[in-house]
């Protein structure tokens, strides 16, 4: 197996954290339905944990609109920045994301960017994940194949899924309401999974020692021939 050289990661739920995104969001459907908070929530989480889009969905459910999403309540994990940092020491960092306009600048103003390489944004690109056009711009870009790259991210169906079939290694990062999801195929199975980003950092240097350990040990196996 190749060995990685750039780590591409999704953003939402992933490097940034939104869980008062979603809490606003169902707040305001609530308002706007006319019912109490708590049941929007557990309603949402239901729906999450059946592999659906639970705020989508509930705001259908209620015959309301979908109201905007909130920026300016997304925050940076506590360890985004030091595992970023750390990571970048061994690979090129880039970003396969859907997200709006301007998400270079926002991962400026995070204080992350100078740790990432490559940004590729729905936004910027004009096609959006699950698309497997998207990874494959990201690759071009970087100049790197399939086997050498791996995917990040929250969501199997956004994530996982076609960075897999693109032949990328994959890790799961079960945060947020993307790590409700329940797997149902094979096709859908990550090479890891991660439930924190210092755990991503574990699992990484794991897979690199196991692969210099087995590297030595066939070549020593080859020698005695």
């Amino acid at each position: 197996m190749s060995k990685i050289k750039w780590l591409f990661f999704d953003v939402g739920s992933t490097l940034v954290d939104e869980t008062m995104c979603y809490k606003q969001r169902l707040t305001n459907i609530a308002k706007s339905a006319g019912v109490e908070p708590e049941f929007v929530y557990e309603k949402a989480r239901e729906l999450y944990e059946q592999n659906r889009r639970g705020d989508l969905e509930i705001s259908n459910m209620l015959h309301v609109d979908l109201p905007k999403w909130t920026i300016d309540a997304e925050r940076l994990y506590p360890e985004t920045e030091d595992v970023l940092k750390e990571l970048h020491e061994k690979y090129k960092i880039g970003i396969i994301a859907n997200q709006a306009l301007g998400t270079a600048d926002r991962l400026k103003s995070f204080g992350i960017l100078e740790y990432i390489d490559l940004v590729i944004a729905s936004a910027e690109e004009g096609v959006a994940k699950p698309d497997l056009k998207i990874f494959e711009i990201a690759l071009e870009r970087a100049g790197v194949k399939p086997d050498e790259a791996m995917m990040i991210g929250d969501r199997i169906d956004n994530d996982i899924f076609p960075a897999k079939k693109l032949g990328m290694r994959t890790m799961w990062l079960r945060q947020g309401f993307g790590g409700m999801w329940k797997i149902q195929s094979d096709d859908e199975l990550p090479n890891f999974i991660a439930d924190s980003l210092p755990e991503v950092v574990s699992i990484l240097d794991w897979d690199e020692k196991s692969k210099s350990l087995l590297e030595t040990t066939m070549n020593t196996r080859g020698n005695k021939r």
